[in-house]
């Protein structure tokens, strides 16, 4: 059964109220400047007071220092923060530890290689994100669009639980529950009907995608 579902990139209340209204059960909130879904913290906190305890709160940073971690763990208290930079097992640790506060660690995933790079995060991290590899050039390491090959995480046990994201939208969420049997997801610009702007519509679309290709949920209607 999927357990997971978050929407990635909120920025308005609109976004949010749907995320909550569809069944989404974590938002996630952007602190890295060169993304088009980058916030700033006082209006994560304003949204996030807005969310009261319906979904678990993920703040999205990208190897930032620790006096901007500790005043996102002060000011937001998030369920996850998730590190999506080039932070190491022993900086993902650190930060768990100083900050006392969950940790999600983003890996960008190409091949088996990069799932051998994930294994070695899980003693230091609460959850795993598998995404898409970023394409050459580009200026930021999520968010672009681009799934990888689900076959590559078919049964996957790094020993920490893990989160399928990159190029997800209602339209291929399905396939991807199937290939990869992951039970938690990820979206973001999926959702999107420009860079940065959730679509109300596409959210309850992409839930209603994720609950309707269930793997468990389909056995069980089958039997």
């Amino acid at each position: 059964m999927v357990s997971e579902i978050k929407i990635c990139g909120i920025s308005t209340r609109e976004a949010l109220d749907a995320a909550i209204g569809a069944g989404a059960t974590m938002v996630g909130f952007v602190f890295f400047d060169r993304s088009p879904r980058a916030v700033t913290l006082g209006h994560a906190a304003a949204l996030a007071g807005r969310t009261c305890g319906k979904v678990g709160v993920v703040a999205l940073t990208v190897d930032s220092p620790d006096d901007v971690l500790a005043k996102i763990a002060e000011d937001l208290r998030p369920d996850f923060i998730q590190l999506h930079g080039a932070e190491t097992p022993e900086r993902a640790e650190e930060i768990r530890r100083r900050h006392a506060v969950r940790v999600m660690k983003a890996i960008g995933v190409e091949g088996p290689d990069d799932l051998e790079r994930a294994r070695a995060y899980a003693g230091s991290v609460d959850a795993l994100l598998l995404d898409a590899k970023p394409p050459k050039g580009a200026d930021r390491p999520g968010g672009n669009a681009i799934a990888f090959d689900w076959r590559l995480i078919a049964g996957f046990d790094p020993g920490v639980p893990w989160m399928l994201s990159g190029g997800l939208s209602a339209t291929n969420v399905a396939e991807a529950l199937h290939v990869s049997r992951t039970r938690a997801v990820d979206v973001s610009s999926g959702v999107e009907r420009a860079p940065g702007v959730k679509d109300p519509r596409l959210i309850r679309e992409f839930v209603n995608a994720v609950h309707a290709g269930d793997p468990d949920r389909l056995t069980a209607i089958a039997a």
